[in-house]
């Protein structure tokens, strides 16, 4: 076979130090880059997110201001608004009578209102009533050719019961430089009979939001976009977008981006932001660089601390080394001392303990060989007293049946029996009808000693006789019953055997109608060790329950229940077990 050679200890020293450094700082290498790219990009969704919703807050109040002017029209202006009296309409008024005082005075307040506000606002009057229409354009030239009448969108809604409306980005017709624009109309529902006197739109230039976004970055302008209810861009830079789907043109893909949307409060349009990654993964890449420098740094160094430690380590192991191949010589004088404080140098001391206490156990070895063999020479001739003492007592038993003596012969018989049981070796676990035909004879002997005073009764499920407890484990309680509980009672005297199974176990019942016993006598019996000599009561009750619960454990063993003048019972619970251990 051929030989391996081993793999030394420096050079394993020397990988896993590598190992142990190397592969953490790649994890860190690897965990801090992703970890920078995910916290950037989460602090950029985070500004986005605080962005957009500002921004949405500016937009909201331009949508909420040409819905206010156009329910101010409609529900009379003010006259803190107005040089009017108060509780007059100007704009009803000029709708009812579209002379010239109305008409200067409804434009006032309308160019007032847009002034006040700071806002460039472009608000339409179309008369429904029969008069002439006003239209109010501080910054944009108006084209009075256009009629709104003929639109699509206005004669819808003038056959809808809606009072008011909102057009998305469209181009404003009304104006001569047809700008892209966001309007609102409202029907003008005469105060005091309800009658419509006409129709108020407020278009508001889409580069509004152009002035929103002053504070976003030229990058994110260009990106920022706001889509209606039916994914349509109302805005985006591009003009040559609004309208169109923006699903089919320009969703950003959220693998690729940071996407941020928020929904605008006074429509059903959502705002839409986003940043490609490529953008905020520049920072991490000069991290990236940094870190792979650093890691072959670290690598670097793991190494030249590897080939250290493994110097220092190893070199009293090699010492050691040394000395265990001159014991295995025997040549203890020729062992060096290894002047070392750490674990190395108090293995070599205990080492060296070790061999002499290894030196001093092979003598002590032969010595029990040597005392081994004497006493197996001891145990050829004691086995020479067991068959004398069977010899003998065949002998007895002989003469008695010559001479008609039965109860001598049973007694004989029964002592001969006993004794091949006790003193068999085949293991220390028995059947139980082993166990009970060990009692019969028994019960003979000392049946033939009370002259028959005592009867014995078995109740006994059949199918349990095959089943497993430890040997010689029932004699010592009979054994009681016979000269405690019924040592006093003349006749009538009875002991029951009862075994049947509890569950998973079997209990085995050894009772008697004898004199009983009192707690202190029973917890007496149980502790007394009946060592020789103590003329303690137990009869081998101790042993009993130690063997028992040796073999089983604890839950198992023998219970004691007794009264005073009502006998005694013992319980005795084992597990069901079948099979006979193998004899060794």
């Amino acid at each position: 076979m051929k030989h391996i050679r081993p793999f030394q200890i420096k050079y394993k020293i020397m990988v896993i130090c590598i190992i142990v450094i190397i592969f953490p700082v790649f994890v860190m290498t690897i965990n801090s880059y992703y970890s920078s790219e995910r916290l950037l990009s989460q602090n950029y969704t985070t500004l986005l997110t605080d962005l957009t919703k500002q921004t949405n807050i500016r937009i909201d109040e331009f949508l909420k201001e040409i819905e206010k002017i156009t329910l101010l029209a409609s529900n009379g202006l003010s006259d803190s608004l107005s040089a009017t009296h108060e509780g007059s309409f100007p704009i009803q008024d000029f709708l009812r009578v579209a002379d010239e005082n109305n008409e200067i005075a409804a434009y006032n307040i309308l160019m007032n209102y847009i002034m006040m506000k700071d806002r460039v606002f472009s608000i339409y009057l179309y008369n429904m009533n029969g008069g002439q229409d006003l239209f109010v354009s501080p910054h944009q030239p108006i084209d009075p050719t256009f009629n709104v009448r003929n639109e699509l969108w206005f004669k819808k809604f003038m056959h809808d019961d809606d009072r008011t409306i909102t057009l998305t980005t469209r181009l404003d017709k009304q104006l001569e430089n047809k700008v892209l624009a966001v309007s609102h109309a409202r029907k003008i529902h005469d105060v005091s009979n309800g009658k419509l006197l006409g129709v108020i739109v407020v278009s508001i230039d889409i580069k509004f939001i152009e002035i929103v976004n002053r504070n976003l970055q030229e990058g994110l302008r260009s990106r920022f976009m706001i889509i209606d209810e039916d994914e349509k861009i109302v805005y985006n830079v591009n003009e040559q977008l609004i309208g169109t789907l923006f699903r089919d043109n320009v969703r950003p893909s959220e693998a690729y981006n940071v996407v941020v949307t928020s929904p605008l409060s006074q429509q059903k349009w959502t705002t839409y932001v986003y940043m490609p990654l490529e953008e905020l993964t520049a920072d991490g890449k000069i991290l990236g660089r940094n870190l792979v420098t650093l890691a072959i740094v670290m690598s670097l160094f793991a190494a030249v601390i590897s080939v250290f430690l493994s110097h220092v380590i190893t070199r009293p192991i090699k010492k050691l080394l040394n000395n265990i191949r001159l014991v295995e010589k025997g040549q203890f004088e020729h062992v060096q001392d290894i002047r070392s404080r750490d674990e190395i140098g108090h293995l070599s001391t205990r080492f060296n303990r070790m061999s002499y206490e290894l030196k001093r156990m092979v003598e002590r070895m032969q010595q029990e060989e040597v005392e081994k063999a004497a006493a197996e020479m001891r145990a050829l001739h004691d086995q020479i007293n067991p068959h004398f003492l069977y010899n003998t007592l065949g002998s007895v038993k002989w003469i008695a049946s010559m001479q008609h003596a039965d109860k001598i012969v049973d007694m004989t018989d029964a002592l001969i029996s006993m004794l091949r049981y006790a003193t068999r070796s085949d293991g220390s676990l028995v059947r139980i009808r082993e166990e009970l035909t060990h009692i019969m004879h028994y019960v003979t002997i000392q049946n033939v000693r009370y002259y028959g005073s005592i009867q014995m009764r078995y109740e006994i499920e059949e199918s349990l006789l095959d089943y497993v407890m430890p040997k010689m484990i029932l004699q010592p309680i009979v054994e009681n019953a016979f000269f405690h509980g019924l040592a006093e009672v003349e006749e009538d005297g009875v002991i029951t055997i009862r075994i049947q199974p509890q569950g998973s176990e079997i209990c085995i019942e050894v009772g008697d109608n004898g004199t009983g016993m009192d707690g202190d006598t029973i917890r007496s019996l149980m502790e007394d060790r009946n060592e020789p000599g103590n003329g303690g009561r137990g009869i081998g009750l101790y042993n009993v329950q130690r063997r028992i619960q040796l073999h089983f454990g604890s839950p198992y063993g023998v219970e004691v229940h007794s009264e005073i003048g009502k006998g005694t019972t013992f319980k005795i619970l084992l597990p069901a077990i079948t099979c006979l251990p193998e004899n060794k």
